[in-house]
């Protein structure tokens, strides 16, 4: 067994792929909060194989986190010289390691934000990347403007205040850069969110001017958003993954992660200086990322919601065990025939029919093993940004709906906290509370739930739309997820 390090890579198997390039000669240029699993399995990866390639040396990435849970990473990531396994997992069964070199630093924020605003400020950082969550751009669902109610960002407003929050930090150090003469970094946001470059410039700009209206003007001159689209299924690191590793190739990672075999960035080719030569390692640098996006977001991850939630009540726990039922199948192949591919604009080189098929054959992977309860996870951050857009333009072209509709009564079915079995559902939101309080009243006034205009807007208020939601719901007390299905598939 090898200890994950530095030192001990040439000791590691052949089996597994390690840097070829030399590591102390790499050089910081990125900061990215947010190292999380897909980060590791996607940007750190392409940066990887340039490496490799002999190319972007001056592109090292520091990772930065912020939050309590993130001193874990710290530890782990220290602890093996910032190194990690990326295992590829194929149908088949094939695992296909390599060891990832493209991470040089992490520093944890709490213990040091002084040391994290350095390194923004310094010259050589040319870009600041981020894959913060969906929730994590403090977005009013409705209005679409800055929600400065987070506590994080409230101690950040105070005069004087040390950064606690991402907002903060970028912030502070975009206005240092600016007293000292420094060109602004790219903000680059990974995150699955339409227009994500959009979203992060206006709800950055929109913190700063609270801070200080000049610095906002300035931002919104100076400072590069580009927006992108990124792709990869990356579930979370289950302790067997780790064991994998240990006893098939001999590596002991602390913290290894795992992923499908497909990959894809679309990434609009807009910053403010110098950029790592992404193109050379497949990544597709375009003028507009917007018509990838929406097929990704409503194709993709829309699809995500509507299996999980009805898998989860029919007694499924993988997305795999869902994707490998035929009715199911079927659901979802007629939500994206029907609803969300006549939302799509034209998509540039997609064969849009093979790209459904394919995420079919990619949601059935049974080796990745992508649990539901992930999927399930933070739905009022989820449901609002991939769904609900189609749902809008579906009611406003007087097209169907009945499919995305089951979805969201799925979801309201699943806030009750009880599975058809009668086992209990751990439900994870930022607004589990209130999510699950409103689920109570489904039987009795099953308009609550999708009566708070923060999440659903006006819907409650459209006919067609009520009338299909409150359906949906009916018949999944009545006759469970399954028989819904049938009942609307036939």
């Amino acid at each position: 067994m090898t200890v994950l390090s530095s030192s001990a890579l040439d000791a590691l198997g052949n089996e597994v792929g390690v840097p070829s390039y030399d590591r102390t000669a790499v050089r910081p240029g990125i900061v990215h909060f947010g190292v999380g699993g897909f980060h590791r399995a996607h940007q750190a990866m392409y940066l990887d194989q340039l490496m490799t390639d002999g190319k972007a040396l001056d592109w090292g990435v520091v990772g930065v986190g912020v939050l309590p849970q993130d001193r874990r990473m710290y530890d782990v990531l220290k602890a093996q010289d910032f190194l990690y396994t990326l295992v590829v997992k194929y149908p088949d069964g094939t695992l296909e390691p390599r060891v990832i070199g493209s991470i040089v630093d992490y520093l944890f924020a709490p213990d040091d934000p002084s040391a994290v605003l350095d390194r923004m400020v310094d010259p050589a950082t040319r870009i600041v990347s981020l894959t913060i969550t969906e929730g994590g751009y403090n977005v009013n669902q409705v209005t679409g403007e800055l929600d400065a109610s987070d506590p994080a960002l409230s101690a950040d407003l105070q005069p004087g205040a040390v950064p606690v929050s991402v907002f903060g930090f970028v912030v502070e150090a975009l206005a240092r850069r600016r007293a000292a003469g420094v060109a602004p970094f790219t903000v680059m946001s990974c995150d699955n969110i339409p227009g994500n470059g959009h979203v992060a410039q206006k709800m950055l700009t929109s913190f700063a001017r609270l801070k200080d209206a000049e610095l906002a003007d300035w931002i919104a001159a100076e400072v590069r958003f580009p927006n992108c689209m990124v792709d990869r299924i990356t579930p979370v690191t289950a302790e067997s993954d780790r064991e994998a590793l240990a006893s098939r190739f001999g590596v002991d990672d602390g913290w290894p992660v795992v992923c499908e075999p497909f990959t894809q960035w679309v990434l609009e080719d807009e910053f403010g200086g110098d950029r790592p030569p992404y193109e050379d390692v497949g990544v597709q640098l375009v003028e507009d990322v917007e018509p990838y996006e929406l097929m990704k977001l409503r194709l993709l991850n829309a699809s995500h919601q509507a299996l999980c939630y009805l898998g989860y009540l029919a007694g499924y726990r993988y997305a795999h065990e869902v994707c490998q039922d035929k009715l199911f199948v079927d659901f979802l192949l007629g939500y994206m025939d029907v609803e969300g591919t006549p939302t799509l604009p034209p998509v540039p080189g997609v064969d849009l029919d093979r790209y459904k098929h394919q995420l079919i054959e990619r949601f059935a992977n049974p080796e990745v093993r992508d649990t539901l309860a992930r999927l399930c996870a933070e739905s009022s951050d989820r449901i609002p940004k991939w769904l609900l857009p189609v749902v809008r333009e579906q009611l406003a072209a007087g097209r169907e709906i009945e499919r995305s509709a089951l979805v969201v009564a799925s979801w309201a079915r699943y806030a009750e906290g009880v599975d058809e079995q009668g086992e209990p559902i751990e439900v994870v939101d930022r607004l589990r509370d209130k999510l699950v309080e409103r689920a109570q009243h489904n039987r009795k006034d099953p308009l609550v739930f999708i009566s708070d205009p923060d999440l659903f807007g006006d819907l409650a208020q459209d006919e067609r739309f009520v009338a299909a939601y409150t359906s949906a719901l009916a018949s999944l007390h009545e006759h469970g997820a399954r028989a819904t299905l049938e009942g609307l598939v036939r």
